[in-house]
């Protein structure tokens, strides 16, 4: 019998957990160590946060449904891999604190013969002063973080209705912030609900973001196919920014947030101020913490995780011009190097580099988004690692499945607007999400396959997707037959 440890119920995560209890043998036990009790739908929390759905309409509880598939769900928090095990024994095993209510605090340990990392990332507020629900701004990357928005943003709509003006301002809270795409999707979502309680002339929205140009994404851009031409994405997002009257502010770094100001430093050294009423910035991410050490208790840290504390897998991290990084860096197996039975998938993975160009301030300060490892690419990777480990169970040498952001395509669907009739959304696909320019010289991706429009078909698919996922997520039946 092999013991898999799964760290994190996330969209990867949780995905290899679903896979993995689909694919093994009983015989075989499944962990699952996670702080939370409940799973989010992270996409959704942007409706969250301008009132248009409720916290239960995008959680579940987690425990009856791994109860269901056969996987142990321990309530924990993940602290340190001792990969070697310790000198008592050779057995690897995990640290953990636990979290649930009955056993809040104690400490404990978890062992494996597989690991996989899926933690996850760290909210890391902390990198700008002020920013986050404990500062001055909201956010919505979680579902009570969201709820907490609405309410701020419902205080400032009641204000308006009395005749005050509003300033509104939404984006990036750091110079290398990734995941803009909630960021996005929340501005269009308040401006929709602006007009629709009759006060859109009484606020100015503004975007703020580290993106070089609007339509980065932290992809370096991207060329779309629309309506038989091609546009680029700076193209395709001010057209939506200018028809719903958003300004925007882009290659900026949030530096210090103040109430009802933020301090910000453009790309070109310019230290500038913004005042806002009520602003929801997107944090950066980070690893979450979690230490390494060998089997003499000797802390190997650096060694297994990059110095953003995201863990390194089998990409190529030597460091090289911009002109020089490829495609091929990018993992493929997200097996770690130094040990053959550890993974990390979704964002707990270190990417092996940017996929924009790495810019910065004449002051030094770096100006530029973060790879995005959320959503299909972390879903596909949790996948593909299950499967893996399957495979190697059953006396593979090494992982037989691939999951490489170069090779693989990414759908978006945007929320620019929650009704359904009114409702609108910004469909897009990529295909690579890494752009490979060896393959694609032009553009570096497949303009047959990368393609974006705007419109009311997008919303509905928008709200299916949302609880398609939730079902699936729900182990529903006819659940295997939803792709990731």
């Amino acid at each position: 019998m092999a013991r898999i440890v799964i760290l994190g119920a996330g969209a990867a995560g949780h995905t290899a957990a679903r896979h993995l209890g689909r694919v093994l043998k009983k015989e075989h036990k499944i962990i699952v160590v996670t702080p939370n009790s409940k799973w989010n739908w992270i996409p959704s929390n942007i409706w969250v946060g301008v009132g248009e759905m409720t916290p239960d309409q995008v959680t579940f509880e987690l425990a009856p449904v791994y109860k269901k598939l056969g996987v142990e769900y321990c309530q924990a928090k993940a602290l340190a891999i001792h990969p070697e095990g310790g000198e008592a024994s050779e057995t690897p095993y995990v640290d953990i604190e636990y979290t649930g209510p009955d056993n809040m605090g104690e400490a404990g340990t978890v062992e494996y013969d597989y690991l996989i990392n899926a933690t996850g990332p760290k909210l890391n507020f902390a990198a700008t002063e002020g920013l986050g629900p404990d500062g001055f701004t909201a956010s919505v990357c979680t579902a009570q973080h969201a709820v907490e928005a609405n309410e701020w943003l419902q205080k400032e709509i009641a204000e308006m209705k009395a005749g005050k003006t509003k300033s509104i301002v939404i984006g990036t809270g750091h110079g290398m912030c990734t995941c803009q795409g909630a960021a996005f999707e929340y501005i269009y979502n308040v401006e929709h609900i602006l007009r629709e309680e009759g006060v859109r002339d009484k606020a100015s929205l503004t975007w703020i973001s580290n993106e070089y140009e609007l339509g980065d994404f932290g992809m370096g851009g991207v060329h779309i196919k629309r309506g038989g031409y091609i546009t680029n994405g700076k193209v395709f997002a001010e057209s939506l920014m200018v028809e719903r009257g958003i300004k925007w502010i882009t290659r900026a770094h949030v530096s210090k947030i103040e109430k009802g100001k933020i301090h910000y430093e453009t790309l070109d050294g310019e230290i500038n101020e913004l005042e806002f009423d009520f602003s929801m910035l997107i944090p950066p991410f980070a690893g979450v913490g979690l230490k390494s050490y060998n089997k003499q208790g000797e802390d190997i840290t650096d060694t297994m995780f990059a110095p953003n504390a995201l863990m390194k897998v089998d990409g190529d991290y030597t460091a090289r011009p911009y002109d020089e990084w490829s495609a091929a860096d990018w993992p493929k197996t997200y097996q770690t190097p130094l040990y053959n039975n550890i993974f990390a998938a979704g964002i707990a993975f270190a990417p092996p580099h940017l996929i924009s160009k790495p810019m910065q301030s004449p002051n030094g300060t770096p100006i530029n988004p973060t790879p995005p490892r959320t959503g299909m690419p972390s879903s596909n990777i949790g996948k593909a690692i299950a499967l893996s480990i399957r495979d190697m169970l059953n006396g593979a040498d090494s992982p037989t499945h691939t999951a490489s952001m170069a090779e693989m395509g990414a759908a978006c669907v945007a929320s620019t607007g929650m009704h359904v009739f009114k409702g609108t959304a910004a469909s897009m696909t990529v295909f690579p999400v890494v752009p490979d320019y060896e393959r694609y010289p032009v553009y570096g991706r497949d303009m047959t396959l990368t393609s974006g429009e705007v419109g009311l078909a997008g919303h509905w698919v928008k709200h299916f997707l949302h609880h398609m996922f939730l079902y699936q997520a729900q182990l529903k039946p006819g659940w295997t037959m939803i792709p990731d």
